[in-house]
């Protein structure tokens, strides 16, 4: 009995150890488990944090896209705005550069003199045409630069001939050969004149 008594707790004995071992194997896994997953948790963090810098450095620079596509619509809306403001403050450029030899046909015209009494009612009312035509140009923006006595400015005036006047400064025009118009702040054409040397 003895050796049944021996061989019961000899098994008894390798029962715990088994459990033992097999209690220091669980928790040994359980531990791996937990590590594993702890390193699982960090990778997945990890990926998600890459993720989202991803995300964010695409998103920044999506912005950075609207907002240059914004800057050039903007800049499109006002260079079309100026485009349209100068295309309405010298829409009539064209007629009146067209109109300007007409203009001085007139003047050539009326500086004739006319002896007939004849000629002088048609001479009185080419000038009121003339008059007319200047007040209707006048009225769409048209105004003559100054050019006599006045100091030359080449923005202004074209010099085709010096005088010499000894009473006048240099540069001072002494005579003006044809008009020189303005159409509001642009030259149309400028004043061809004869300039003290």
């Amino acid at each position: 009995m003895t050796d049944k008594k021996e061989i019961v707790e000899t098994e008894e004995v390798q029962s715990e150890t088994t459990r033992e071992e097999m209690d220091t194997v669980a928790s040994e896994n359980v531990e791996t488990d937990r590590q594993a997953t702890a390193d699982q948790s960090v990778e997945e963090i990890d990926e998600k944090d890459r993720v989202i810098n991803e995300l964010e450095a695409k998103l920044e620079e999506e912005e950075n896209k609207l907002l240059r596509v914004l800057a050039d619509f903007e800049n499109t809306k006002r260079r079309n705005a100026l485009d349209q403001e100068a295309l309405i403050k010298y829409k009539a450029q064209s007629l009146l550069t067209a109109i300007l030899p007409v203009l001085d046909n007139f003047e050539r015209a009326l500086a004739v003199e006319v002896k007939s009494e004849e000629a002088q009612s048609l001479m009185t009312g080419m000038d009121m045409i003339y008059r007319n035509l200047v007040e209707a140009l006048k009225g769409e923006g048209l105004a003559e630069i100054e050019a006599l006595q006045k100091e030359f400015d080449p923005n202004f005036h074209q010099a085709v001939m010096t005088g010499n006047d000894p009473e006048q400064p240099s540069g001072i025009v002494l005579d003006e050969l044809q008009k020189g118009y303005m159409l509001k702040d642009r030259v149309l054409r400028p004043s061809m004149v004869k300039v003290n040397e």
